[in-house]
């Protein structure tokens, strides 16, 4: 595929990072995932940005860049055997990416959570502006939350340049789908099993009051 990321400095005003481990990152991200799922993630940063942006929050580009765009990764076939999360897949795989360039500690966290939290809802926006924001640009472009607090100018400079397939829509629940349906029981918590639950007419979704009530604790 051409080289999207360097096909204007800027995108609706907001500049992907060029640095050389952003470059790296984009290198590995795009050879690991499938067109569909490489797009959405340059765009969850650009959603992400900008809405930093509009509500003045300060964020390192860098960090924030490596979160997004390892945010999906554990949803790829490399893990087709994991019992994990996808999302802490993907939070260990940019940890290790992120470890052996020399990047602190402190920021290996920032990174690790903002990937392992960004499908659990209600706490990712109370932390720092990097782990609150992928959340934001992945509801965004997943599920247009926020969508008419970006401009028809800002969305229309993002998918130009980063276009949404024409039925990305189902494409995207496959790819949730066939990343998470060997783990079902990693789905608790989450949205996801409401993928698998679509999906799959004979899954069976964890109810924690059965749980509960099925535990050995008597009373």
């Amino acid at each position: 595929m051409t080289d999207d990321t360097n096909a204007s400095p800027f995108i609706a005003g907001v500049r992907i990072p060029d640095s050389k481990l952003a470059r790296e990152i984009t290198g590995f991200i795009r050879d690991t995932e499938s067109d569909l799922l490489f797009k959405h993630s340059v765009r969850v940063y650009l959603w992400g940005a900008l809405a930093g942006s509009r509500n003045g929050l300060t964020f390192d580009p860098e960090l924030f860049y490596a979160a997004a765009m390892f945010h999906d990764i554990g949803l790829t076939e490399r893990y087709e055997h994991s019992h994990l999360r996808f999302e802490v897949d993907g939070a260990n795989a940019a940890r290790d990416f992120l470890r052996q360039r020399g990047i602190a500690d402190s920021d290996l966290e920032t990174v690790w959570n903002a990937i392992a939290l960004h499908t659990t809802p209600g706490i990712p926006e109370f932390m720092r502006p990097e782990i609150a924001l992928v959340q934001v640009g992945a509801g965004m472009d997943v599920a247009g939350r926020g969508f008419g607090s970006f401009t028809a100018e800002q969305r229309n400079a993002v998918t130009a340049a980063f276009p949404r397939e024409a039925d990305f829509k189902h494409g995207i629940i496959d790819a949730f789908y066939d990343g998470m349906k060997h783990r079902p029981n990693s789905t608790f918590g989450t949205f996801n099993d409401d993928i698998l639950a679509f999906k799959d007419p004979g899954f069976q979704r964890i109810n924690i009051c059965s749980a509960i009530l099925a535990s050995d604790w008597p009373g």
